[in-house]
């Protein structure tokens, strides 16, 4: 099928129509059926990651992918179907392929666009040649990760972990310090991890064995140390070697308070989730995550709203310029609010969360220039909290350098989202009728809403969803990946 007419409603384009809708749905979900096992053997068995346009594909259902193909479809204006995409599939798995990450998605529009000459199975092995054969494992051996505290991000985090884990070739989730509260302690956590109201059911299994305070995750043992003393924690004796703690407590953020964490046996490194105090990196991954080095034993992977907004930020700058801005989040309440109204330290937090849009101060200002000092000085930034329990959003109200308009902007914002090194932190929706709930589960850093820009030549508009819970745990995972050395080869090459 060939596209004819493009228009910003996707459901006006011209394209070609099957002769019976039904069969067409059925022969593709079908084709989908097939592809789904060889996904499965890729990732278990070979540590191969396919994609599509960025989003893996080892986590959906059947559905889920037909809904995937068909949100390329909407936004690229292209034709994009599981036809193009299981025929790669089914060139891949003729391949002696190593570890990578492959994206079946740009694979198989660039050999609808250009196929050299070749066939598709010699335009699938010519571009993917540099993992043919190369089996070099990741890493040496899995990466131990401990989690300090279990709260919303500490739980999101595990899942995301746990489902990047495969064969247990990347990370080993060991453990996760917590304090007890009841005897039925490790039961209701399990029961939490089990359930989420925001984000659905575990994709797994969860097995708690009380004798030994472990859950058995999708066949993971994690063990639950009780504590609330950092230092004095002896992780060895539960065979944890050189590992990496994730401190989502947010008690301490300085050098100071987290170098705790590395006083206790077996912590090599500490990843905090949330900006950092004093000299301390914070890394907002796609944009600064080079700056890591091997000698770095204490990172901060930042905000949820700093990693949705400069990423944006960073493009927008090197393609206009910024002479000044305001940035403004209408953010979901936090855990740090009332439900209702009670003594809060902060202004207006203690006023109930549920039943109130609350205005209070953000640091993301401060934040975005810490990460790019060339806006440092040119930004200001405010917050509003609302009565919804996750997804906000970041309104950027920019002042350009040179001049531009709404087709050539939104042409911009579109090919940065699908094509080009920010492509993991940013998304893009051309729908009318986005709302909040639609992006419950996106694993970007922001997703631009389109249809929302504003342009006057210099002046702009621009309007950034972003699950700023999933979301953020999705860019502290690749920070994770980063402060572990795991580096995948990404295929094709000019992606």
């Amino acid at each position: 099928m060939t596209s004819i007419k493009s228009d910003s409603n996707p459901d006006k384009r011209g394209r070609a129509k099957p002769d019976n809708y039904l069969e067409n749905w059925i022969e593709r979900q079908s084709l989908v059926e097939s592809m789904v096992p060889i996904i499965g053997k890729f990732h278990r068995e070979k540590n191969v990651r396919i994609l599509l346009y960025g989003i893996p594909l080892i986590s959906l259902s059947v559905i889920e992918i037909m809904q995937a193909h068909r949100t390329v479809r909407e936004v690229e204006e292209n034709e994009l179907s599981e036809y193009e995409t299981s025929m790669i599939l089914a060139s891949l798995e003729k391949l002696d392929l190593g570890p990578a990450q492959i994206d079946i998605g740009i694979l198989a529009a660039a050999f609808l666009f250009d196929d050299h000459g070749q066939n598709i199975d010699e335009f699938v092995t010519d571009q993917t040649s540099k993992a043919i054969g190369n089996h070099s494992p990741v890493l040496e051996k899995p990466q131990d990760v401990v989690l300090f505290g279990f709260g919303r991000i500490g739980r999101l985090i595990s899942r995301l972990i746990l489902e990047d884990t495969g064969a247990g070739e990347t990370f080993s989730l060991k453990a996760v310090v917590v304090r007890k509260s009841k005897s039925e302690d490790l039961t209701k956590r399990a029961e939490l991890m089990r359930r989420d109201s925001v984000h659905g059911p575990f994709k797994g299994t969860i097995r708690v064995d009380e004798d030994s305070n472990t859950l058995i995750m999708n066949g993971n043992p994690v063990k639950f140390i009780y504590s609330d003393d950092p230092e004095n924690i002896d992780y060895s004796k539960f065979n944890i070697k050189n590992a990496i703690l994730i401190d989502n407590t947010g008690i301490s953020r300085d050098k100071k308070g987290l170098s705790r964490h590395l006083n206790a046996k077996g912590i090599s490194k500490v990843l905090l989730t949330a900006p950092t105090k004093g000299d301390l990196k914070n890394i907002v991954y796609g944009v600064n995550h080079k700056n890591i080095s091997e000698e770095d034993n204490i990172i901060g992977a930042a905000s949820c709203t700093t990693n949705a907004i400069v990423p944006l930020l960073k493009a927008i700058t090197e393609e206009f310029g910024i002479d000044n801005g305001h940035v403004e989040t209408v953010h979901s309440y936090t855990n740090d609010q009332n439900l209702i109204d009670n003594y809060h330290d902060k202004a207006r937090r203690g006023r109930s969360a549920a039943l109130n849009m609350v205005l209070t101060e953000t640091g993301a200002a401060s934040a975005v220039s810490q990460v790019l000092p060339e806006l440092n000085g040119k930004l200001t930034a405010n917050a509003i909290r609302v009565p919804t329990p996750n997804v906000s959003m970041a309104i950027l109200n920019l002042y350009l350098d040179k001049e531009t308009n709404l087709d050539e902007l939104n042409s911009f914002l579109r090919k940065t989202a699908f094509h080009s090194i920010f492509k993991d932190q940013i998304d893009y929706t051309n729908s009318p009728e986005t709302v909040s709930s639609d992006i419950i589960g996106s694993r970007f850093g922001c997703v631009i809403d389109s249809q929302a820009t504003i342009c006057n030549k210099k002046n702009i508009v621009i309007y950034a969803w972003y699950d700023n819970e999933l979301g953020y745990c999705a860019q502290l995972l690749r920070v994770l990946k980063r402060m572990a050395g795991i580096k995948y080869l990404r295929l094709p090459l000019f992606l």
